[in-house]
């Protein structure tokens, strides 16, 4: 299910959860939230490489 190009994608959000939730506890709640902010940015991206690699396997295979 999941590719080579998801797992960065996937780490870079779950570190991005971690370091909000560490900076909302520990060191300022507006850093964590700004850090939080990151997390569904990076989901957006992800899902924006993911469609533009399926978009290109689905035309691959219709010109074959």
């Amino acid at each position: 299910m999941f590719h080579k190009i998801d797992y960065p994608f996937l780490i870079a959000t779950f570190a991005s959860f971690l370091a909000s939730v560490a900076l909302w506890f520990l060191v300022n709640r507006e850093y964590g939230l700004y850090v939080g902010i990151w997390v569904p940015s990076i989901l957006a991206l992800w899902v924006g490489v993911r469609v533009v690699i399926l978009t290109t396997i689905i035309s691959t295979n219709r010109r074959d």
